[in-house]
């Protein structure tokens, strides 16, 4: 049967035309007053729709928009929030004022996690990414996104009786969600394409508007497409490795043409993880093309406009695809490079790599990228050490990896009661400037009276909320009428309220807390001090150990004799991690040490007033002060986990009983937790500005965006000029560098010597057919450890004191004594490229050997 499709729009009155105007633009999901409009359309309808106005606004009745249109009250909210949308769109940034000639940045990933009815995140990454162009949007950043729009999203989650995860994969209706179908300068729909293993995949380009930023969305289920390529946009992280790279594929090579075919010439690149590692390549192959220039020409030029972010803490969690899929995907495309087979798998490679090695789209990222970060200053050093093989006789405290914290968009985390306080006591333009530490000074003036109330109506709220979710849930098992009776009655609106919400994997230890049931039921069952938990998460469908844990915590929660105090919301959403946020008196974090790249949800919490309960991981070994939360342990890691796991779950009771418990219960006469209240000002005042993406994009601005946009200009001008020169110095450097070698190493009295005095050396080394003026010779230098290596060395650079026969060159220097103990030093060798500004470079080093 042949279907001619047609679509139907919804028939707005013209005095309410401006909703449609609303209803696109993603502003909505975090301006309540935008929020309200759609709500007073119709409150139910609203919340059955996902809270969807595109949805909403086609399934609404006309009777109810004709009667709208004559509401003189409603009419005059409408057109305030109008007003308020294209105010906000077209007000001067804070970022024109301070980067007035920024260029377009381009932020790849492969989720977003903007508003519940656009459902294309799994967790942490998307949230991190929809708060990035959120902020971005705020700010005044020239930014778009790239992305993908899944047909299905990541999966939706119910339990079986016995509390096994279920997975179902709704379908998304794209012309009823807040996105439309981009076009070209003809009007019509805009379309790419790429090359799948020999295949052509076509590409519609969708647009979603978030504030001032686009965000482009790629979708391949067209009917022209074959249906296996149809697929390939279906699930978040479905599939097998073959999904895996024809979506990375899409993403990255075709995320690139369609910014090129809408007219869109971004200068710096920022890759949020690796799965869009292939735009380097596709960026590569367009300069050779268009400008003439070689591969390493090419490649120098790509490097220097381009940021990589990894969010991964371990090894296994970089994508690494199988050389023959590589070359089945890559064969025709490394012809237009100019590569080898062995020469582009290299890219993805350590060096000197077997032959049957994976290739690592984070080695293919940071190959292609002269800027790297990780997302806390701990994932900093995890990444330096895990990342650290890319380059080799690098010191891994120097391996060029810096970090930039996390954070989460304050106003799309606080709630709207408390946003209504700090109206009230910070000033009305709080949400202008929440980055700013001045801001926050407000909240001492806030009187504790109204901060509790406020905070105790979230909580309120959140127990109602999940008291409903529980109800759903045990009625679509076909529970008893008594135990649905049961769950309208679970939890307390009064006790003391501990929220975790995360995705279910083992590292995350979610079922820590039930490690020593009995004496945690002394802290919970408390009749004059009761505690309860809510949980949330999902466990991904392929992790057997993450179902496990899940199913364990969720029998917990059932168990008679704490259901009262303990309950499993399904389905972890955005709907559910607001009502968490928004309502827990201590959030809840228990990863082992190091597992944690950043952890945000912990963050969201800070302004509504909650407390953290946490390893000393992520963000919170950063965030942790005395006074404002609580740390697990002091930093320590261990290597029996089953020891940890005894230690770290006795040091959480010992704070729930001895500090936590007590401190919230602890009344004055006006029945106010004053030293609570005081914990949560402090916590407030200090942590929120400090872990904001405000904060977070400047300091992507300051430290990556400006110096990569500075490196491409400079590569770029003079029809190329210095990428040629760039890439020339490197290619002599790697011809000759066989020949560099530190010969020997002199030091002047080596034996004791004082705090303050100097240590003269003198090092002589050979460059072969390289100029001295190409490389640096430094004297590296440190505290020994018990193996007598060098644990985190500083350089000294040595000076040229010129030849010394057959070739050899001396350089002098002095290595400061700054501190008494076992002290080495050693002497290397590392190219110097000339006006180098990006840290990610070169790739050489030779030290001293015995």
């Amino acid at each position: 049967m042949r279907v001619e499709p047609y679509r139907i729009v919804p028939a707005l009155p013209e005095r309410l035309v401006g909703l449609r105007e609303i209803a696109y633009n993603l502003l909505w999901s975090w301006d309540d007053e935008l929020r309200q409009v759609f709500a007073r359309l119709d409150r139910e309808l609203w919340d059955r729709t996902n809270q969807n106005p595109v949805l909403l606004l086609g399934v609404i009745g006309q009777e109810r928009l004709e009667a709208l249109a004559r509401d003189e009250s409603f009419l005059s909210f409408c057109d305030r929030a109008v007003g308020r949308l294209r105010a906000y769109i077209s007000e001067p940034t804070s970022w024109d004022h301070r980067f007035p000639d920024s260029p377009l940045i381009a932020y790849f990933s492969a989720e977003y996690g903007i508003a519940e009815c656009l459902p294309i995140y799994s967790g942490g990454l998307g949230i991190l990414s929809g708060h990035h162009l959120k902020s971005a949007s705020d700010l005044g950043v020239p930014l778009v996104g790239v992305g993908l729009l899944y047909q299905q999203g990541y999966f939706r989650q119910y339990l079986s009786s016995d509390g096994w995860q279920q997975e179902s994969y709704p379908v998304n209706d794209f012309y009823n969600m807040p996105v439309q179908i981009a076009t070209d300068a003809q009007g019509a729909p805009l379309r790419v394409e790429v090359d799948l293993a020999g295949r052509t995949a076509r590409i519609q380009v969708w647009r979603a508007q978030v504030g001032r930023v686009s965000l482009y969305l790629l979708d391949t289920n067209l009917p022209e497409n074959p249906l296996d390529i149809q697929d390939v946009t279906d699930q978040l992280y479905g599939g097998d490795q073959e999904t895996r790279i024809r979506q990375e594929i899409v993403l990255g090579i075709g995320g690139l043409r369609a910014l090129r075919a809408l007219g869109l010439e971004p200068v710096v690149y920022h890759m949020n993880e690796g799965h869009s590692a292939f735009l380097g390549l596709e960026r590569v192959r367009m300069l050779m093309r268009e400008h003439g220039l070689s591969f390493t020409e090419a490649l120098e030029a790509a490097r220097a406009g381009a940021v990589f972010t990894t969010h991964t803490p371990v090894p296994a969690g970089f994508d690494v695809f199988s050389p023959e899929l590589v070359e089945r995907y890559f064969a025709g495309y490394r012809n237009e490079l100019g590569l080898s087979r062995e020469g582009l798998l290299a890219l993805g490679r350590e060096e000197g790599a077997a032959g049957n090695a994976g290739f690592n789209m984070a080695a293919l990222a940071l190959r292609t990228a002269a800027f790297a970060n990780a997302v806390s200053r701990l994932h900093g050093e995890v990444s330096r050490r895990i990342l650290g093989p890319y380059f080799p006789g690098v010191p891994e405290h120097e391996v060029p990896i810096g970090h930039v914290t996390n954070g989460a968009h304050t106003r799309s985390c606080v709630s709207r009661e408390m946003a209504g306080l700090f109206d009230r006591y910070l000033g009305p333009d709080w949400s202008r400037r929440p980055g700013q530490t001045e801001t926050w000074a407000g909240v001492e003036a806030i009187p504790d009276e109204e901060l509790w109330a406020t905070h105790e109506r979230r909580r309120e709220r959140l127990v109602a909320f999940t008291r409903r979710c529980l109800v759903r849930q045990i009625e679509q098992r076909g529970a008893s009428a008594a135990a649905v009776a049961q769950a309208r009655g679970v939890l307390s609106t009064h006790a003391l309220t501990i929220g975790f919400a995360r995705r279910f994997a083992t590292y995350k230890r979610a079922d820590l807390i039930f490690r020593d049931v009995e004496r945690l039921k002394k802290i919970l069952l408390d009749p004059e001090r009761p505690v309860q938990i809510v949980f949330a998460g999902k466990a991904h469908p392929a992790d057997r150990e993450g179902k496990e844990m899940l199913k364990a915590v969720v029998a917990m929660c059932q168990r008679d004799d704490l259901r009262q105090h303990a309950a499993f919301i399904e389905d972890y959403d955005l709907v559910v991690a607001r009502h968490l946020i928004q309502g827990v008196d201590v959030w809840l974090n228990t990863p082992r040490r190091g597992m944690e790249a950043s952890g945000t949800s912990g963050m969201k919490v800070v302004p509504n007033g909650g407390l953290n309960l946490s390893v000393l991981d992520g963000w919170w070994v950063e965030g942790h002060q005395r006074g404002m939360g609580w740390a697990i342990g002091k930093g320590e890691e261990y290597e029996d986990l089953a020891y940890q796991d005894a230690v770290e779950s006795g040091a959480l009771y010992d704070l729930l009983a001895n500090d936590i418990v007590p401190l919230f219960y602890n009344r004055g006469a006006d029945g106010l937790p004053r030293g609570w209240i005081e914990r949560m000002k402090r916590s407030m005042k200090v942590l929120t500005p400090q872990f904001g993406t405000n904060r977070m994009l400047w300091e992507y601005a300051e430290r990556y965006y400006e110096p990569a946009a500075r490196c491409w200009v400079r590569l770029s001008a003079d029809s190329w000029q210095q990428a040629r020169q760039l890439a020339g110095f490197h290619a002599r450097l790697r011809a000759g560098w066989a020949g560099v070698r530190v010969e020997s190493v002199e030091v002047a009295g080596p034996g004791l010597h004082r705090v303050g005095e100097g240590l003269p050396l003198q090092a002589t080394v050979r460059l072969g057919s390289i100029d001295p003026q190409c490389v640096a010779v430094e004297a590296y230098y440190g505290p020994l450890d018990s193996t007598r290596e060098i644990t985190v060395g500083r350089a000294v650079r040595l000076a040229s004191d010129g030849l010394v026969g057959d070739g050899a060159h001396r350089f002098k220097g002095t290595v400061p004594c700054e501190r008494s103990g076992a002290h080495g030093l050693s002497v290397r060798v590392r190219p110097e490229p000339p006006d180098a500004e990006e840290p990610n470079g070169g790739g050489l080093v030779t030290w001293w050997q015995a």
